[in-house]
Parts: structure tokens; sequence; C-alpha cells
């Protein structure tokens, strides 16, 4: 059986086996300490949604290089995109020599990212974080104005400015004084709303909580950007309201605010449309400048940041860019992952897992008096786990003990939330129903034996 269409199966004694326990020793002796893992796999070859590790072990994968895979691991068409790129030049840096594959991708982006403007225009860079540290670049060249909003539970990043606006401070110990100018609101956390509100009250309140940032923070007229995600990756996996979007949005077009919208995670069908922000457009309140990454490339290292020509191009010569900005390999990835995702509606098959999940899913909450919220938009879903339904007191050990039962047995799951207890869902969108049954199967499994703990 081809590896993309196995099973999750253990066949060493313990894990690490063997070969992956003096793997990972070596690895403990020569790469930092601070880039953690607490996975007991060294991966071997990888196809799918499924990987065998060196000593032979299949293994589920439900993280997805956190979202990376969402066309599958060894996506053969992507593969030979690649190396028919390879065999003509690796690289190409766009502000030395032009190489057509950057402007064609350029051209590809701006067809389909539901940003504001007639024409757009997109840059390439390496990775989210320098994605959204463009994004303030730019917001900040075309608004000649110092400041942004950003929001409680965010997660953008690990350079100096991205530290600056995540809201888990864990990513950023000792790594201070940050950049100026970076203000916090708190987001739209619909489950942790203050108690007794109704849905449309909590709307309201946390709107109030960003013109009161004009108040107390930053007035309007020196914020640049208000940049959030919309859908919340580290921060546990929370949706932003689309009321509240549109109020967000009224507010940044009555005081000449750009909106710009995080797409790292969300980005590249996994939320049931091409972009999460697609939900916006749809509903009158499309971002003004959209950042991507993640899916892009299918695992290339490359990152997007999508804004109209009118923004773009007044950013001021020389402050964007770099060496390896839309290398010629990643863009070779990406056109070809787009083309897969466009012609075998991605989008679709996101909803389609969401469906049979988030099904399953109910019926857990109702069962398990530890699982306080289920929630997502499309196959960007998260579980909150609780001590209690009635005081909805963080489980961050219950969750921990979860991951570790469950890739005992071949399921890879990941943590995320502000206090650590969520377990989320990224599982590629490439996975089978048979595989999909497997995850559900051992993933309840593993509840059930941690909370017997």
């Amino acid at each position: 059986m081809e590896l993309k269409n196995a099973l999750p199966k253990i066949i060493t004694s313990e894990l690490p086996g063997e070969k992956a326990k003096k793997i990972i020793e070596r690895r403990q002796n020569s790469i930092p300490n601070a880039i953690k893992c607490s996975y007991p796999c060294v991966m071997a070859k990888a196809e799918g949604a499924m990987f065998e590790d060196v000593d032979g072990n299949i293994f589920l994968d439900w993280i997805g290089g956190v979202g990376v895979t969402n066309v599958g691991y060894s996506q053969p068409a992507v593969v030979k995109a690649v190396q028919y790129q390879a065999e003509k030049y690796f690289h190409s840096m766009m502000n030395i020599t032009t190489h057509e594959g950057y402007i064609e991708l350029a051209e590809k982006m701006n067809e389909i990212v539901p940003v504001r403007g007639e024409k757009k225009k997109t840059m390439f860079v390496n990775s989210g974080a320098e994605a959204d540290e463009n994004a303030v670049k730019i917001a900040k060249g075309y608004t000649g104005r110092p400041n942004i909003i950003v929001f409680s539970g965010a997660f953008h990043g690990r350079t100096l400015m991205t530290m600056a606006m995540t809201g888990k401070k864990a990513y950023a110990v000792g790594m201070g004084p940050f950049p100026d100018g970076v203000y916090r609101v708190e987001y739209p956390y619909l489950y942790r709303a203050p108690k007794g509100f109704t849905e449309e009250e909590a709307i309201k309140y946390y709107v109030n909580k960003v013109e009161e940032a004009f108040i107390e923070a930053s007035p309007a007229e020196a914020v640049a950007a208000i940049v959030l995600e919309p859908i919340q990756g580290e921060g546990g996996f929370v949706p932003a309201p689309i009321e509240w979007v549109k109020a967000i949005r009224k507010i940044c077009d009555e005081k000449g605010i750009l909106l710009v919208a995080d797409e790292v995670q969300t980005g590249f069908a996994r939320s049931g449309r091409m972009f999460a922000s697609q939900y916006w457009a749809e509903n009158g309140c499309a971002p003004d400048i959209m950042t991507s990454a993640k899916s892009i490339a299918g695992g290339a290292p490359l990152s997007a940041v999508t804004t109209s020509a009118e923004i773009m191009d007044k950013v001021p010569a020389g402050t964007i860019g770099g060496t390896y900005c839309g290398n010629a390999l990643a863009c070779a990835a990406a056109l070809e992952v787009i083309k897969i995702m466009e012609n075998e509606d991605f989008p679709g098959k996101a909803l389609r897992i969401s469906e049979k999940v988030m099904g399953i899913w109910k019926q857990w909450q109702e069962k398990y008096e530890v699982i306080g919220d289920v929630r997502g938009t499309g196959s960007m879903m998260g579980i909150e786990f609780v001590k209690d339904k009635a005081t909805k007191e963080p489980n961050p050990e219950l969750v921990n003990n979860i991951v570790q039962e469950a890739v005992q047995h071949g399921l890879l799951l990941e943590s995320a939330g502000t206090y650590g207890n969520v377990i989320r869902f990224l599982a590629p969108l490439v996975i089978t129903d048979e595989q999909l049954d497997a995850g559900l199967e051992i993933y309840e499994n593993a509840i059930k034996v941690s909370l017997e703990k």
C-alpha cells in the first residue's frame, strides 16, 4: 500500500524507536534547546497526510507543519514543478535580475486575493513573520502614521517587531525592549466573553475596546493599521465574528486606518474558502492588506503580502525586499499548489472534512464534561478543554496528556491557546476518509485514557 493511503501503525515497542532515539540525541547535542520538540518522531518519508519514521512507524499527521501541508506531503505535481525549475536555475534576486516565476505568481495572487482595490500588487518574502512585518511597513509607508493596533491572543511571528505584535509573551521571554507604537486590544473571544452577555452584547463590548484604544493608547490619526487574524491560530482557533469585523472595517474607513488580515495560517483553502477574508469580502468588509504563507508553496519557504497598487506603490524605495524573496524554486511550487487547489476544489474538501469532524466533536462535547467548546471555520478547528463547563477553567494538563497519549498510537495532535488548553486540527486536506476515521478513534481513546489518569 502506498504511504499516502496507509493508516497509523506503531511497530516499535516504544517511542522513539532505536534509530529515532539516536538521531534525537544528536539533535540535542547540535541545535538550540530553545527550538523545542516534544514529539518522539524522526521523519524518513512522507506522503499525503502520513509519514513514516526512521524505525518504520507510520503516523497520521494532524499538525501538517502547523498548516503548511494543505496539499499533502510530497505532492507529485509540486515535486515535478520544483524539479523542472531546478534544472533551469535555483535563484534570481529580484533586485538584480527578473525571473518570470515571481511575476506569474504575483499575477495569480493579485487575481485571487480578496483585498480592496481594482488593481493589486504582491511582494514575496520567506516566512509568515516577514510577511506580517512587511505589511506593517507598507501600512506605515502609505499612511505616514507610526502606530498599529493588534489583539490579545494574536500570534504574528518571532522577529522583534512581530514578537511585539504577538499576544502570548511566552514567545518573547527576555527579548525586550520591543519596538514602540504597538498597542493591544481585547480580541472577540466569544466563549470567554463577560458572563451573561448575549453574542450581540459581546460584539459591541469588543468593538468598544477598539474605540477606547484611541483614547487610552493612540489617537486614531496616529494609527496606520489594525492587524488581525481572521481565525486566531496560536490564540486557540478563535474565529473573528463577522459582525465585529464589519464594525472594525467601518472604524478603519472613518479613521483612515488600513485593515490588515494575517492569513499566514488561515490561507490556501483551510477555511473553506481560498482565503478566510473572502468571508469578509462577501460581507462587504474586505481587508486592505493581506499576508499569506504556510501552505502557499507546499512546504517551500515563501510568503506574500498583497494590497492595492495605490497602497503598495507609496512604499519608500529600498524599505522592502531581500535576497531570497520570491525564490524561483518556491515560486514554481506555489504556482503548482494554487493550480491543484483550484482544479480539485480544496476549499470544498475543507468544508466536507469540517462537516464530518464537527459533527463528531459536537457529540463528544455532550459526552465529556471536559470539552467546553468546539469551534472553527472550515477545517481550521479546535476543541477547548476545561476542568468544568460552568467555570470554564482551562485544562492544559489534560491537553498535554491527550497529545502524548495520541502520538503513542500514531496520531500527531498539537495544543494551542493562550492557556494551552486547545487542541487544533490542521490535517492535510488530502486526508482520506479512512484516515480521518482512524484519527478520530485514536483521539477519543486518548481523551478516555487521559481522563482515567
